[in-house]
């Protein structure tokens, strides 16, 4: 007599007696080893921030004027993430605007070329399990997670869908996004007469499941930890080329993302161009998933801008600032840094030189607060560490000029060269 299973006959005694609880046992025994593997490989697994981009509102530098609202048009933003995993979230912010935040669509996708996307790599992004979601004025919100297998530096396309009149209030420039005409286009390849723009939308953050012993690098600063100067519509910044080689590096070192959070024109002690660093602290850099290490390279506007007013900006200019009070923001820095938990390690950057640059900014006084700022970063021994961009991007002839090469042309911002210097200055044993 047989017992049929499947299309394979197997003699009735084969299960019968001791046979059969052998046979259940070996069976229960590699099942459960197959859960055991599973369940291995999602204790060992976290989420980190893999990309980010601090929210601002609009600022009127030169007199430019603000982007103009979206109605019924799909925005499509593209980044390059530091680290992969497999699975994948994005973190969409309404935190600066005065109204609700209609998203009606949003996708995620792998980058063919500019605003097209490789054809089938497209996932649909939900909330909650819905296709769409109103955020109020105020707050952020994440995506729920969705299987989009990833590697470091991997270049994607988030597509949102905004079927109503918007005010595009919670921004950051000098990125790269592209805008469509009428439509939801966020599931096309392609996206319909798009025009460019280097200024993102509601999209400050894409999260990754990556190993826990992966590190995450948060670069605080200004237009110099931004990229400003570089060249348009790429990712030549320092923080980029810090991801780079921490990506290529060989041995047997952790796996660290790095994070964008500069803004142009950020100061460290006074809000204007976005809130202060010391505002923007909590938000921006220790609600980071994954935070191990921040490297701190701000106070070059608060030295600069002391005593003058910029164009288009209306309202008394700010005082000059003392080496006293730069220092005094740096502490609160660090002290918060350190009593975050897990620990966390904050390395203070030396302020690059800026002689030459534009009139007002620039003066020998303030150069001096610079000087005498960069001197305690370098021997204080309050920060963790020390990496001397000063020294790195300087004129060795003129050390408060930056050298030829590494000016992009304004004498206060390194090009593309330059941001390369100062990634390459980096001590990588610093994350191990």
């Amino acid at each position: 007599m047989y017992m049929k299973t499947g299309t394979i006959k197997y003699p009735t005694k084969f299960f019968s007696g001791r046979t059969a609880v052998i046979l259940l046992s070996v069976l229960l025994i590699c099942f459960s080893s197959m859960i055991g593997a599973a369940d291995r490989d999602t204790a060992n697994k976290t989420w980190i921030a893999s990309w980010g981009a601090s929210p601002t509102t609009f600022i009127s530098f030169d007199n430019s004027s603000p982007p103009e609202p979206i109605d019924n048009q799909t925005i499509r933003q593209i980044v390059r993430i530091s680290q992969g995993g497999e699975k994948l979230r994005v973190r969409f912010s309404n935190e600066f605007g005065d109204s609700t935040l209609n998203i009606g669509a949003a996708a995620i996708a792998i980058v063919d070329s500019e605003s097209t996307i490789k054809p089938g790599s497209s996932k649909k992004l939900t909330f909650g399990g819905a296709d769409s979601i109103t955020i109020p004025p105020g707050a952020p919100i994440l995506s729920d997670p969705v299987d989009f297998p990833t590697t470091a530096l991997s270049t994607l396309a988030v597509s949102i869908y905004l079927p109503e009149k918007t005010k595009i209030s919670s921004i950051h420039a000098g990125r790269i996004a592209y805008i469509s005409s009428s439509g939801d286009f966020t599931l096309s390849p392609k996206l319909n007469d798009a025009v460019k723009t280097a200024t993102m939308a509601f999209m400050t953050g894409i999260y990754v499941t990556a190993p826990k012993d992966t590190g995450v690098i948060v670069a605080l600063g200004d237009s110099i930890t931004d990229g400003s100067a570089s060249t348009p519509y790429t990712f030549n910044n320092w923080p980029q080329d810090l991801a780079e080689r921490l990506a290529k590096r060989k041995g047997r070192n952790r796996g660290m993302a790095v994070v964008n959070q500069g803004i142009a024109g950020n100061q460290l002690l006074r809000s204007g161009a976005g809130d202060s660093t010391l505002v923007r602290f909590d938000r921006d850099v220790l609600s980071t998933p994954g935070l191990s290490h921040i490297i701190v390279l701000i106070g070059i506007n608060d030295i600069g801008s002391g005593g003058m007013q910029f164009p288009g900006i209306t309202g008394p200019a700010p005082a000059m600032r003392t080496p006293e009070e730069l220092i005094a923001g740096y502490r609160q820095l660090i002290a918060r840094a350190h009593t975050f938990s897990p620990s966390v390690k904050i390395y203070g950057a030396t302020l690059t030189p800026f002689e030459g640059t534009f009139e007002g900014y620039y003066s020998p006084k303030k150069d001096k607060i610079r000087e005498a700022v960069n001197k305690w970063i370098r021997t204080s021994g309050e920060f963790d560490a020390v990496i001397d961009f000063d020294k790195a991007v300087q004129d060795p002839k003129h050390p408060s000029k930056m050298a030829p090469e590494y000016d992009s042309g304004d004498k206060l911002h390194p090009g593309d060269t330059g941001y390369r210097k100062m990634a390459d200055s980096i001590d990588l044993m610093l994350f191990k």
